[in-house]
């Protein structure tokens, strides 16, 4: 056995091993809803196929399509204009798509516009009576706009401007603005190592006077600060990367990890555990996917597929991507 079929061989023995024993714990942990009952939380489980698969363990990764959602600071290291267009499957009946555009700006910048919408429909209205009415749906929307730079060819810094928008209900909705600021430093070809300090200022703000006159009121809810710390390792022998992060969500802390390794040159593979939790309080959630990519004339096209486990719903999340790379 060569050395590059070993190392496939533990990754993929490791991303077995690491899905088994997450998904045995799940079953053991406590329920917690310090996370899921904060403000945008939809807002916090990715972006796109490759990087949920990857458990969301890009923050670091400065490899292939990038977008400011995990890092300002990767934008300026995106060697090629790319696009992205992304939607999920998810259970009780919500919606979760991406898209973005990534290019470098000569000679050290890079920007990235991205959109991530969600939201939940077929909700059953009911009179005072608990007699059916109606159904409604809710639309949780973000904005981003990131620029990123390179101070020097190994350190970029960038900052993210959020639009949030979220129409909760006829006559209660919400716009407000958020900003996100990263740094990486790439040493080597083979470490990285970033921060991010997100969802600043993020919050929603909503007004019932529309609804309920003057007994309306307002209110605002603050999205917990999000502040990330990163390690990627991609040695020059193997085709891949492992990436792990520590994230303070508010006061909640938790890590995940994430690897991919090309086994072909059209063909990755991926998988990693997210929202682990040292208190052991919070679930954690597994995922695995793949990518296929081909390539027509300057373009070059990539399916990404990802599976999530969510431990709190009745089923798991299906994530594809159609990503495409400009020559």
């Amino acid at each position: 056995m060569t050395r590059r079929t070993s190392d496939i061989a533990i990754v993929l023995l490791t991303m077995c091993i690491t899905l088994q024993v997450a998904g045995s714990s799940s079953a053991e942990a406590q329920t917690s809803y310090d996370l899921g009952g904060s403000a945008g939380a939809a807002m916090r489980m990715g972006f796109g196929a490759r990087g949920m698969a990857m458990a969301n363990a890009l923050t670091a990764v400065k490899f292939d399509d990038e977008t400011g959602y995990y890092n300002p600071a990767l934008v300026p290291f995106q060697a090629h204009p790319g696009a992205l267009l992304s939607g999920g499957f998810l259970p009780l009946d919500r919606n979760l798509n991406f898209a973005s555009y990534t290019q470098s700006i000569k000679p050290t910048g890079g920007f990235s516009l991205a959109l991530i919408n969600s939201g939940v429909s077929k909700i059953q209205g009911r009179d005072v009576d608990g007699r059916p009415t109606e159904t409604y749906s809710t639309s949780e929307n973000e904005f981003l706009f990131t620029f990123g730079t390179r101070l020097r060819p190994e350190f970029a810094v960038g900052v993210s401007a959020k639009i949030l928008y979220y129409s909760l209900f006829a006559g209660v909705k919400s716009t407000t603005v958020g900003f996100d600021l990263g740094m990486l430093y790439a040493p080597t070809a083979e470490w990285c190592v970033a921060m991010v300090v997100a969802d600043i200022n993020s919050k929603y703000k909503w007004d019932t006077s529309q609804l309920y006159g003057s007994d309306g009121n307002t209110t605002v809810d603050r999205f917990p600060l999000r502040r990330k710390i990163a390690l990627c390792y991609s040695p020059g022998y193997l085709n891949g990367r492992i990436s792990g992060e520590l994230e303070w969500v508010g006061t909640v802390l938790v890590s995940r990890i994430g690897t991919e390794i090309a086994i072909h040159e059209n063909f990755s593979l991926r998988g990693g555990i997210d929202q682990i939790d040292f208190g052991g309080k919070i679930n954690a959630k597994p995922s695995i996917g793949f990518s296929v990519q081909t390539a027509l004339g300057s373009w070059k096209p990539t399916v990404d597929y990802g599976y999530i486990l969510e431990p709190y719903s009745s089923g798991g999340i299906h994530m594809l991507s159609l990503r495409v790379s400009f020559e």
